[in-house]
């Protein structure tokens, strides 16, 4: 017997309120308990309290998937109001689970059933007459649903029960007695009911490797990197999508005798974390696109002072306050440029959430090696995305990276600011012995003190540039990568950050129809690994490079440092770039070469 492939994406969709979120939690919680890969992202609205809509969506696999799918095969309505409009992600003969008996009258035209496609497959559930003979009451209407789904596809039913358990652990034991009661009577009506639609769920594939795979966002894989490599100080002022990055490592450092402080503002985060990286502690800070932008004066401090700190910075829809719970990829320049004179510095952007883990914990290493600041770049998607990960079993990142002065003549002037052929200069700490100089924001000389003559200038300024260069070739980790098709192809894509999964899967749909195509991703946004870059477009006859920004930003950084124009496909609508959207624009860029060949 075959053994089916499982690929399968539920979207529940309600009023803040609903539970939308919990029920959300619980499901992706439970298949990855059961052995399956996930992929999860949630939608909510920006006010704390509201009736804003919510949508929790779970892309459950057997196999390496890399985004969220562009269709939804199963929809779960909670609201209907809210749901309606998510009808049209529904694929053909997909399934619509909606409330079949709400609770007060709906006005002609505002019940989901009245609003399904030919080809969609509805399934009608009483969830609160369902809740309230379960409980007593209809406010577990949610976890009825989630039953519902459970039993209809024959999911693991121990799966469940344990995520509502650890979901309501906190809480009297009766809460979660109560909901396990509301799942157990959706499911059992789910599995009374016949099935009719295409969805298939088989068991989960088998692990080839030892360790257990950890689901969790690209915020806790954020922590965890900086757990692994030794973070020592944190300070940071709460804004979205980055505070959970804070709220997690205020829980988790005090157990690693490390110390964590929230400031007043941006501008006191990230001074503080200068300053300590100054004494030698391994630091951060996280903040998003507004929050980086008070940021900037300080970050030129920390390049012309040489002092390593890392930043997180998770982007969101701009500009100003934009749009808070929105993803968006707008905030390259400013981590690239942002800053007033040559203000290079190192900027990281992850593609995953294993990613975000690898590059938070180099971002300590490089900030060392480099003794300069470094930027790493998500945005709300990634933040806030869940991903099954497998850790490897030793911890990789290095404890200490730093170019420590050997300070063997304590009596004679410490060359804080050396001129060295890498570019790097020992570094000695406050308190050591000998190791006494001036750190300003002021040009100096290689002792540290201000020296504003232009042949000075010039090779401090060279020397901070240079030295950033060695970045390119920093071990254990994944600068750019290329997949796909090897030596010349029709189509490329050049995808950065959180788009590159969803340019990854639109590349192999491609290949699939016979396209050829390739696709590399950048996580290195600066220093920019240029030759790379350029010998993969020289193999590529049109190059798309997909982005969550208007401008084209990491489009226009390109084509500056290699001269060649791209194919823009720019998106600025708060969600996640779509994976039939780039494969469109695939096969428009394929279709182009073959009317040139021709007409050739």
């Amino acid at each position: 017997m075959t053994s089916i492939h499982t690929d399968v994406q539920i979207g529940i969709c309600g009023s803040a309120g609903d539970g939308t979120i919990a029920v959300g939690d619980i499901l992706k919680r439970a298949m990855a308990r059961a052995g399956y890969r996930v992929i999860a992202f949630d939608e909510y609205p920006a006010e704390i309290r509201g009736f804003g809509k919510c949508v929790a969506r779970t892309r459950i696999t057997t196999e390496q998937v890399y985004s969220m799918k562009p269709s939804t095969d199963v929809l779960v309505s909670l609201n209907d109001s809210h749901a309606i409009p998510h009808v049209q992600e529904v694929r053909d003969y997909g399934a619509v689970i909606y409330d079949s008996a709400p609770i007060s009258l709906i006005e002609e035209g505002w019940h989901i059933s009245g609003h399904l496609n030919p080809g969609q497959l509805p399934y009608s559930l009483a969830m609160r007459e369902i809740s309230e003979q379960a409980t007593g009451a209809n406010r577990s209407r949610n976890i009825v649903a989630l039953g519902f789904v459970a039993g209809l596809y024959r999911l693991p039913r121990q799966a469940f029960i344990d995520a509502i358990a650890a979901k309501f652990q906190t809480k009297a034991a009766e809460v979660t007695e109560s909901n396990v009661k509301a799942f157990s009577a959706g499911y059992d009506h789910g599995a009374q009911v016949y099935r009719f639609d295409k969805v298939e769920v088989g068991p989960p594939a088998r692990r080839t490797r030892k360790q257990d795979s950890t689901m969790m966002t690209g915020n806790a894989a954020v922590v965890r990197g900086c757990l692994d490599a030794g973070i020592e100080t944190f300070f940071g002022y709460p804004i979205t999508p980055a505070t959970s990055i804070m709220e997690r490592l205020a829980v988790e450092m005090p157990k690693h005798g490390a110390r964590l402080l929230q400031t007043e503002d941006e501008i006191a985060a990230i001074s503080a974390t200068i300053g300590a990286g100054f004494t030698g502690a391994r630091t951060a800070t996280a903040t998003s696109g507004p929050g980086f932008a008070l940021m900037s004066e300080m970050m030129g401090l920390g390049v012309m002072a040489e002092v390593p700190a890392v930043v997180f910075v998770s982007q969101r829809g701009g500009p100003s306050t934009g749009m808070p719970t929105k993803t968006e990829q707008s905030d390259l320049n400013v981590a690239v440029f942002g800053g007033h004179g040559d203000a290079k510095r190192i900027v990281l952007a992850p593609t995953n959430v294993e990613g975000c883990w690898r590059c938070a914990g180099r971002a300590f290493e490089m900030a060392e090696a480099y003794q300069t600041p470094v930027v790493v770049l998500l945005d709300l998607y990634l933040s806030n995305r869940y991903e099954t990960v497998v850790f490897p079993k030793d911890n990789p990142f290095i404890a200490d990276a730093s170019k420590r002065a050997v300070l063997e003549k304590p009596d004679e002037p410490f060359r804080r600011f050396e001129l060295t052929v890498d570019g790097v200069s020992p570094r000695a700490v406050p308190g050591e012995a000998g190791g006494i100089h001036t750190a300003t924001g002021l040009e100096h000389n290689e002792f540290g003190r201000p020296n504003d003559l232009s042949d000075m200038h010039h090779q401090m300024t060279e020397k901070r540039h240079e030295k950033l260069n060695a970045a390119l070739k920093h071990p254990g980790i994944t600068i750019y990568k290329r997949f796909g098709d090897t030596g010349e192809v029709d189509v490329g894509l050049l995808a950065w950050g959180s788009s590159f999964g969803e340019a990854l899967e639109a590349m192999l749909l491609a290949r699939a129809e016979g396209i050829r195509c390739a696709a590399m991703k950048v996580v290195m946004l600066s220093p920019l690994p240029v030759k790379p870059i350029q010998r993969f477009l020289n193999d590529c006859k049109e190059v798309i490079v997909p982005e969550l920004n208007y401008e084209g930003q990491f489009a226009n950084l390109v084509s500056g440092a290699v001269g060649r124009s791209v194919i823009r496909l720019n998106r600025v609508t708060g969600k996640p770039m779509a994976v039939n959207e780039i494969l469109d624009a695939i096969r428009s860029a394929a279709g182009k070469r073959k009317v040139r060949k021709s007409a050739a």
